[in-house]
């Protein structure tokens, strides 16, 4: 009897904790402006590693920027797999559908021996309208993107792109230039084409390439994009303040900008290279990454309270690497002191890529004093050996990192060594991620949360009246819908496709990946990016075109 009363009243606290839960997520008072940061890759071992180390040297406190505003956690996934890459995953958040590996913002392929969720096979590649695209199409609002990898990286672009395979940057950077966005911080200035720099100046767009005092000095209200470094930028511990800004400095200046709009805003910044550290198996780099992303974390939060009309969210894409405090080769590494735990890694004044920029350029013999310099470590024969015989470049694919047996993994192992961190994987992990949050009236998103309900909880905060899949047939229909009856063909004779509709002596020209067709060469401003899928030889365009002819 004892234990049938134990149960009821177990199920009874469920059921009024669900029900606590779904009233909360139905009640999300809209806010001015929404704020979304992604530690990318972030697993919770390296958030409490990171607090550690922040009491350790006594940086600002017991606690992280973060700490007041947990409030659960995310089951996040592909559509057909628990553990997903920053595609798909972010993806999710974006437009309330998870997707497959690689998706960038788009429905993915049916695989219904696997799919964790319903999947429509009809819509395969249909591009899915996201929460930055109905912020300002809907809305007005502002928008921005604040990153430390080349802008077209996957989550960046899972806000303002859409493709099927994240690495084609040729039609992401094209789209999310062709987006007009109010701000794009981050880098990648290898990747700008003559044609999105024409396009910049066409639409006055200012931009801002690897000069820091133009960019602190930026206080206009013009569009900007401030781009530091060929691809990505190097690691926190490695950056140097004088020449590349930090992730803080970036948010605190896209914050400017970005309220400046009467209408609000939605900021999407990430904490980049997290992930990229951990797919290293780079203990110090995902510690110090982490702490710059909790000081943007810092700002954010204390603009938000301030100003009283924004709902922040911070949440990880995915886990990564399965980082640990303390690690099964270790002898009683459960009572190691604070100090035992924290002392070598605390003397690391690089990440291992840092530290092996400066070995690639100096001479063997100097290898140990340069170590010593660097991380306090005196290395043995073994050590210096091992970076000795190690192959002397630099891993291209940053995912595959920590399986590589080059000059910066032999960095790595070493350091790694010397301190009381392990590492199960250089890969992604599919445990749950934590969850932040801060709304002015307290309507927070609690408990354990999908990346599906996160859309929902977004879209809610942002008050938008269409919803994503309304806005996705209004924006991306097939062009064989749009313009059906009419005489039209594809030109795939460019690098971009280009549709070609006519009707009687009017000739409406559509060029893929861009937010500007043409009637008669006349150009017109869409409110929308068009998108072609060559897997269906599709064109994904505003219905609203049909009107021009």
């Amino acid at each position: 009897m004892k234990r049938a009363s134990m149960v009821l009243s177990f199920l009874l606290i469920l059921s009024v904790t669900i029900c606590a839960q779904q009233q909360y997520r139905k009640q999300v008072r809209p806010t001015k402006n929404v704020i979304v940061m992604i530690p990318d890759g972030t697993s919770i071992g390296v958030v409490s590693a990171a607090r550690w180390y922040q009491i350790y040297n006594k940086l600002g406190g017991n606690n992280l920027a973060i700490d007041p505003y947990l409030c659960g956690t995310v089951k996040t996934h592909s559509s057909n797999a628990p553990i997903g890459d920053s595609a798909p995953t972010t993806s999710a958040y974006m437009t309330g559908m998870p997707q497959q590996t690689g998706n960038v913002s788009i429905y993915p392929v049916a695989d219904p021996e696997n799919d964790l969720i319903p999947v429509d096979p009809s819509k395969a590649y249909q591009p899915l309208a996201t929460i930055l695209e109905a912020a300002k199409y809907q809305q007005n609002k502002a928008t921005g993107l604040v990153v430390t990898v080349e802008f077209p990286h996957a989550t960046p672009a899972d806000c303002a792109a859409h493709y099927y395979a994240r690495g084609k940057y040729e039609y992401i950077a094209s789209q999310m230039a062709y987006q007009n966005l109010d701000v794009m911080f981050g880098g990648g200035n290898s990747i700008l084409t003559d044609d999105i720099k024409q396009y910049f100046k066409n639409t006055g767009t200012k931009l801002i390439q690897d000069d820091i005092k133009a960019f602190r000095d930026f206080n206009g209200k013009e569009n900007v994009w401030a781009l530091f470094c060929e691809r990505e930028h190097p690691y926190d511990l490695d950056r140097d303040p004088n020449v590349i800004p930090s992730l803080d400095e970036m948010t605190k200046k896209a914050l400017d900008r970005l309220s400046q709009n009467e209408n609000g805003f939605f900021l999407m910044v990430e904490g980049s290279k997290i992930d990229w550290s951990a797919h290293g198996n780079d203990a110090i780099g995902c510690i110090t990454e982490y702490l710059a992303f909790d000081k943007a974390v810092a700002t954010v939060m204390d603009f938000a309270q301030k100003n009283g009309e924004t709902t922040v969210i911070v949440l990880p894409d995915h886990g990564n690497s399965g980082f640990t405090i303390g690690r099964r080769d270790l002898k009683s590494y459960d009572k190691a002191s604070l100090d035992k735990l924290f002392k070598n890694v605390s003397q690391y004044k690089k990440t291992g890529e840092g530290l092996e920029r400066i070995l690639l350029k100096s001479k063997p013999e100097d290898f140990k004093s340069i170590f010593k310099e660097y991380t306090n470590i005196d290395l043995n024969q073994e050590e210096l050996d091992l970076l000795l015989n190690s192959k002397n470049y630099k891993e291209a694919d940053y995912m595959k990192v920590s399986n590589s047996v080059n000059m910066g993994s032999s960095i790595i192992k070493i350091m790694d060594e010397h301190t009381y961190f392990g590492f199960t994987t250089g890969g992604h992990t599919g445990e749950e991620v934590f969850l932040a949050a801060y709304h002015p009236n307290g309507d927070l998103p609690i408990g354990m949360n999908t990346n599906i309900e996160i859309n929902q909880y977004l879209a809610d905060a942002l008050g938008i009246k269409t919803t994503l899949a309304e806005m996705t047939n209004e924006i991306f229909a097939k062009h064989t819908d749009v313009f059906n009856g009419m005489e039209y063909s594809i030109d795939k004779s460019s690098d971009f496709p280009v549709l070609k509709v006519k009707k009687g002596n009017m000739t409406l020209t559509i060029p893929a990946f861009k937010s500007v067709a043409y009637l008669n060469d006349q150009p017109i401003t869409l409110r929308s990016v068009t998108v072609y899928i060559d897997k269906n030889d599709t064109f994904y365009i505003p219905r609203s075109l049909a009107g021009k002819l």
